[in-house]
């Protein structure tokens, strides 16, 4: 008797799939580079979520965050590292697993 497959809500990534991470991997996978600005624009939280999630993300070195200035402002840039690339990849395929297609 063979034992059922394990389901595939398993294999997915608990660190993406948070709500706010899961839209920040989502903004930066369309894209090279993003400015903290745009990134919190465009999933509409505060700076300080933002900031908050983009270093758990940066811990898991899913994200490589790059401070610079422009002119005497400081700028803060983000983009997905490779590993980054390959999880979201990988959790995107699980969600589509999930939902049968």
């Amino acid at each position: 008797m063979s034992t059922p497959a394990e389901h595939p809500r398993h294999k997915l990534n608990e660190l993406v799939h948070s709500p706010v991470r899961f839209s920040i991997m989502a903004a930066l996978a369309g894209a090279e580079s993003m400015d903290f600005k745009d990134i919190r624009d465009a999933i509409q939280v505060s700076d300080s979520v933002l900031s908050k999630q983009l270093a758990i993300l940066e811990k898991a070195e899913y994200v490589k965050i790059k401070k610079s200035f422009a002119g005497k402002m400081p700028r803060t840039s983000a983009r997905l590292t490779a590993a980054g690339r390959a999880v979201w990849a990988a959790h995107l395929e699980t969600l589509r697993e999930i939902a049968g297609g």
